[in-house]
């Protein structure tokens, strides 16, 4: 029996310095979502919290807490409340000194179902992700994990989480694809740096959102893509624009929905048999030289 479609939301918005504030008016956007019939519904990374990778600053870890932990068990409630399922993106003390960027995985009844944690780690000016995240770690812990990408059969779809840096990494989707996603989504703080907008800003959105499509595309899966937007500023530098372009593509790439740069909830219904008649039409896991692609494992062939 076909599956019905299932609604999707993102939640694109700027973050305020207060992380209670910033949890409130979070509720309030969720509540907002499901109401008008979201049933998948994920927030952006780091999402309570200013994007404090500009720089180094010791006292940022305190913005950190535990999974489970105050947090998640505040909207694992909320879940069950709405029946929604939430992908909640935070920064993470899974121990004393070991820290991840990471996003919680709550199914529609409120079960904490999981924690993908970041695999790939950006150091960049104003991103300055090593020196506060430990990647996820590349083992392999059950029946639904490989090498640290994950999936998760919640009420209403099998989903994946990858953040941010690791969107640009073709073989996660694809592993992420391979354990059974029906769709990628990807919580994102990207922007621009004043100093670059001119020139570059128009084409760094498009090549964001185009690995993103070709990701849905190569795989026959869905993505969304949630990003922050706002301006936020940091002392000695010119601060980060947080450019938005939050989107929802189907698995030709093609947009089912798409926000610019304001606060918007992105919104849209994806059908599960897209899935099967893409890969049909376009039957790219079935020709897949598997064979062939140990090579992959080498960080460089070149001479």
């Amino acid at each position: 029996m076909p599956r019905p479609p299932f609604v999707v939301a993102l939640i694109q918005d700027a973050v305020t310095g207060d992380p209670t504030l910033s949890l409130a008016t979070t509720i309030a956007r969720i509540r907002e979502a499901a109401s008008e019939g979201a049933e998948i519904i994920c927030l952006k990374e780091l999402f309570n919290a200013p994007y404090f990778c500009k720089s180094l600053k010791h006292e940022s870890f305190d913005l950190a807490e535990p999974i489970p932990g105050h947090t998640t068990e505040v909207l694992r409630a909320l879940a069950a409340e709405l029946e929604v399922v939430l992908v909640v993106p935070t920064f993470e003390r899974q121990g004393p000194g070991v820290y991840r960027n990471s996003a919680s995985v709550i199914d529609a009844d409120g079960t904490l179902l999981g924690v993908y944690r970041k695999m790939h780690i950006p150091h960049d000016p104003h991103f300055e992700e090593k020196y506060y995240f430990a990647p996820g770690d590349a083992v392999t812990e059950g029946p639904n994990t490989a090498a640290g990408f994950k999936v998760w059969k919640t009420r209403y779809a099998t989903i994946g989480v990858l953040i941010c840096w690791d969107q640009w990494y073709p073989e996660a989707a694809r592993i992420t694809a391979l354990l059974g996603a029906e769709v990628l989504f990807y919580p994102t703080a990207i922007g621009w740096l004043p100093a670059e907008k001119t020139e570059w800003g128009a084409s760094q959105v498009d090549a964001w959102r185009t690995a993103q499509r070709a990701h849905a595309i190569a795989n026959g899966v869905f993505v969304a893509a949630v990003n922050r937007v706002g301006f936020e500023a940091e002392p000695g530098t010119g601060g980060i624009e947080f450019f938005g372009h939050s989107f929802i593509a189907d698995p030709y790439g093609r947009y089912l929905a798409k926000a610019e740069t304001a606060p918007e909830i992105v919104m849209a219904s994806c059908d599960p048999e897209q899935i099967e008649r893409a890969r049909r039409n376009w039957p790219f896991l079935r020709d897949r030289r598997i064979d062939a692609y140990g090579p992959i494992l080498s960080r460089w062939l070149g001479a």
